[in-house]
């Protein structure tokens, strides 16, 4: 298993290679040696009995479950695997929900896939399984972006959305996206309630309706939509039109479905001139030039910054496989700055504080997010609420606040540090494409003063403090074996609370799984801090095999931001690596 150093591996832990196979994991795996599994299932799972017994087990020692994004894991045979099995009874549990919550009415589900191996086919999947059911389906002709499906939902005025896709992670996964009918992600009692339906199942089979339902193809009118949608967002439309062209954009979409959307929306807004990293506009489930397709990576963005640097763009926008993430560089002084999550998080929200006027305006962010974001909004009169890890929960908020009578709050922009951002309620999920569009206005406008993005950041340091943030991910173990280590860690950890970390205090601790404490739904997460400005936050990822820990800072600006830019990155950099030996003897 590969775990860091830093962490201490108890012989509990490396007793999970070795255990042996459950009763119920075997006769799984006997099942599937059976109808109604077909002879090319059949004959893989004994194949993987002869040439891995390990995997074997790890692909049926457990079914996949709900999580942070939905339905995601390693694609291939077995119970905990994406497959078109799994994808088979995961739709029919959806079907059976939705038949309980709208009795006698016609439902329909929109479905859209991303570029991953096998998305178009986990669709096909889907759509078969509804339209048995007696559910319309509105599939999308072609791969499209995760929020245009929530946009879609909302459009086709459907009772659910499905979108495969298992966004940036690597090439050997996918997944199974649920929205509801307001076009975000499933929260509590309906992620719970679908889960309960899918268990309920003892096979594979989908239940075939005397009334099929009718199967459409969504054509370009829909994509047309999207766009008069997000068209009313900008801030100054005349400006972006009249010199739109002046601002030169390098784009790589990292062989996803950015390139479907985002070329048209930049143009739409005035930002026509648009170069393109050739290789990486090639929609390819291989992502062959990349290791990760995850702009939060700096390697994944390096053609895209060698296409900035050699036609001396203003700013390179990268989007990841399903665009719902975005990745910023900035051609800074003949060089480039890549910027990450938080600062672009923090630059759309104090744009968006001084420009858009809105009755009670608020912005949602995560808990791990800056705390840069509450500043500005506090300094602006505008509420900041903070929510979990998911922007499901984002997308809650919205729905609440749009019920709400009389209505409290009106949702000005959402953000979460791991480069998610939306900007306007056509959709409830993170938005690439219409962020590659508020950053071009945002750059255009400074571009105009003879500055760029990085100077407008360094303006906000220099206006509320320089806020720096980290983050630590430890890789486990795919599957559950890996799982049951993160749980067994966190489990250690809660019982041995740390009063303090490297002679810093600790001054607070916010345990998220005590409801009645944070005021949030139960979570799987621990915040500390400590004196001086530091704050840590450890949880188990909820889309990936790994534990994340976020350390921040904030401090006063010195004789320059520079210079306080680089006390802060060095200090957390200091504490980073001492966090580790400290998590060591925990």
């Amino acid at each position: 298993m590969n775990y860091p150093r830093f962490f201490a591996i108890n012989r509990s832990y490396r007793d999970l290679e070795t255990m042996n196979m459950d009763i119920e994991t075997e006769k799984k795996i006997s099942s599937w040696l059976k109808e109604p599994f077909d002879s090319e299932t059949r004959t893989a799972v004994e194949a993987l009995k002869k040439i891995s017994p390990k995997e074997l087990e790890d692909s049926f020692c457990t079914d996949l479950s709900f999580g942070t994004g939905g339905l995601r894991g390693l694609m291939g045979i077995g119970t905990n695997r994406l497959n078109k099995y799994t994808i088979r009874k995961t739709s029919q549990g959806l079907a059976n929900y939705l038949k309980k919550q709208f009795p006698g009415q016609g439902i329909s589900v929109v479905i859209g896939f991303d570029n991953r191996k096998m998305s178009n086919e986990f669709a096909t999947e889907a759509a078969n399984a509804f339209v048995q059911n007696g559910i319309d389906v509105f599939i999308c002709k072609e791969l499209r972006p995760t929020p245009f499906v929530s946009f879609a939902c909302r459009y086709c005025k459907a009772n659910a959305a499905v979108m495969i896709t298992a966004s940036h992670n690597p090439k050997e996964y996918n997944g199974y996206k649920v929205y509801w009918q307001d076009g975000a992600q499933v929260v509590a009692p309906h992620d719970r309630g679908i889960l309960n339906e899918i268990n309920l199942l003892k096979d594979f089979s989908v239940l075939k309706s005397s009334h099929p339902g009718t199967l459409h193809v969504l054509q370009e009118k829909t994509d047309e939509a999207y766009i008069d949608a997000i068209r009313p967002l900008q801030n100054y439309p005349k400006e972006n039109k009249a010199h739109g062209k002046d601002l030169k954009i390098a784009y790589t979409s990292l062989h996803g479905t950015g390139i479907t959307l985002a070329p048209q929306a930049l143009a739409d807004w005035g930002f026509s001139t648009l170069l393109t990293v050739t290789e990486q506009v090639i929609v390819d489930g291989d992502f062959p030039t990349v290791k990760f397709p995850n702009p939060e990576y700096p390697e994944t963005l390096q053609m895209g910054i060698d296409l900035l640097l050699s036609s001396q763009s203003d700013l390179l926008l990268a989007t990841d496989p399903d665009a719902d993430r975005l990745g910023v560089a900035v051609l800074h002084k003949g060089n480039f700055v890549i910027l990450n999550g938080n600062e672009i998080a923090s630059i759309c929200t104090a744009y968006l504080c001084e420009k858009r006027t809105l009755k009670n305006r608020a912005v949602v962010t995560s808990i791990v997010s800056t705390d840069l974001i509450g500043s500005i909004c506090k300094a602006h009169g505008v509420a900041c609420f903070e929510v979990l890890t998911g922007f499901k929960y984002i997308g809650e908020k919205i729905r609440l606040w749009e019920t709400d009578s009389p209505r409290k709050f009106s949702f000005l922009f959402g953000a979460e540090e791991s480069y998610g951002y939306l900007y306007g309620t056509h959709a409830r999920d993170k938005d690439a494409i219409v962020s590659c569009c508020l950053i071009a206005e945002i750059a255009l406008g400074y571009k105009k003063q003879g500055k760029t993005l990085v100077d407008f950041l360094y303006e906000i340091y220099a206006k509320y403090g320089v806020f720096r943030e980290t983050t630590l991910s430890v890789d486990f173990t795919p599957g559950a074996a890996g799982t049951t280590a993160i749980e067994a860690f966190m489990k250690k950890l809660r019982a041995s609370l740390p009063s303090a970390f490297q002679g810093l205090a600790v001054t607070e601790i916010q345990d998220y799984l005590k409801e009645k404490e944070t005021k949030l739904p139960k979570s799987n997460v621990l915040l500390f801090k400590l004196e001086k400005g530091y704050k840590i936050v450890i949880r188990p990822s909820g889309t990936e095999p790994k534990l994340k820990i976020y350390l921040s800072l904030h401090s006063e600006p010195g004789t320059s931001v520079e210079d306080s830019i680089k006390k802060t990155d060095e200090a957390l950099e200091i504490l980073g690596t001492r966090i580790k030996r400290e998590i060591h003897s925990l």
